[in-house]
């Protein structure tokens, strides 16, 4: 049975979609630009979903399927976190959690010249824009924003790295600010970079505020907004104790408020 495509896109958004599900007729959108994510491709004049998940939008009309997975499917636009794995003549190999290895090309930096080509060591970590994802293909990073500029991409120097699900990453990057990372940035001063391929970099003054707030992070994806808050109220009290001479245990492991979640078909 064919599906009928949506008459209002708007209908979807935030709903469950499975693969086969026809969300958009881009008919009824003309003189429109529709940009697609993750989860999504054109057939013909509609849009469909390949991958179950919730239907999400941004403005202007950029549409991806959300759903929370291990592995990483790079995307023009993505702002990724990438392991640098070897060093090459015109390029660098970077690991971004993809099918496939990326490329960063020696001249995609800001004022990039032969003559400054940044000199990356191997295991270097990366803040980069995945801006070609072609199928069968490497895909291709860049250190500079739509607008040529570095903005916030390069080289992290220092902190703690750990990884996630996609979909808690897409959390962290949401708008307005998730809860745990409200709740610590009312208390503590750290910096973050969230790569949507699953990966978070975190880094302050003090080792016990990193500690915390990977903790927080990691432990917040299967807890509500209130529960998430109370979490960090105990870790803070816990960095309070610390403070004073008492040693709590600290650990950098995930707590599952559920049974273990099996991603073998993920």
């Amino acid at each position: 049975m064919e599906n009928k495509p949506s008459g209002s896109p708007t209908s979807l958004v935030d709903q469950l979609v499975v693969p086969g599900d026809v969300v958009l007729d881009l008919n009824s959108m003309t003189n429109q630009t529709i940009k697609l994510g993750g989860g999504l491709r054109q057939d013909c004049d509609a849009i469909a979903v390949t991958k179950a998940g919730k239907l999400r939008c941004t403005k202007p009309n950029k549409y991806w399927v959300e759903s929370s997975q291990k592995r990483y499917e790079p995307h023009p636009g993505d702002s990724v976190l990438g392991i640098v794995v070897d060093s090459k003549a015109d390029n660098f190999l970077v690991d971004i959690k993809g099918p496939a290895l990326a490329y960063l090309p020696v001249l995609a930096f800001e004022g990039g010249t032969r003559r400054n080509i940044p000199k990356f060591e191997v295991g270097t970590l990366i803040y980069v824009r995945v801006v070609k994802a072609n199928p069968g293909m490497n895909p291709e990073l860049s250190c500079t924003d739509a607008s040529g500029k570095a903005a916030e991409f390069g080289q992290l120097k220092d902190g703690y790295m750990f990884e996630s699900s996609t979909g808690l990453s897409r959390t962290l990057l949401s708008s307005p600010t998730c809860p745990v990372l409200d709740a610590l940035g009312k208390k503590l001063s750290f910096e973050i970079a969230v790569g949507l391929n699953g990966r978070v970099w975190v880094n302050a003054t003090s080792p016990s505020t990193v500690i915390v707030v990977a903790n927080a992070i990691m432990n917040s994806e299967s807890l509500s907004a209130v529960q998430q808050r109370i979490m960090v109220e105990k870790l803070l009290q816990n960095l309070k104790l610390s403070s004073l001479g008492f040693a709590p245990q600290w650990s950098l492991v995930r707590v599952s408020s559920g049974p273990p979640e099996d991603l073998s078909g993920r």
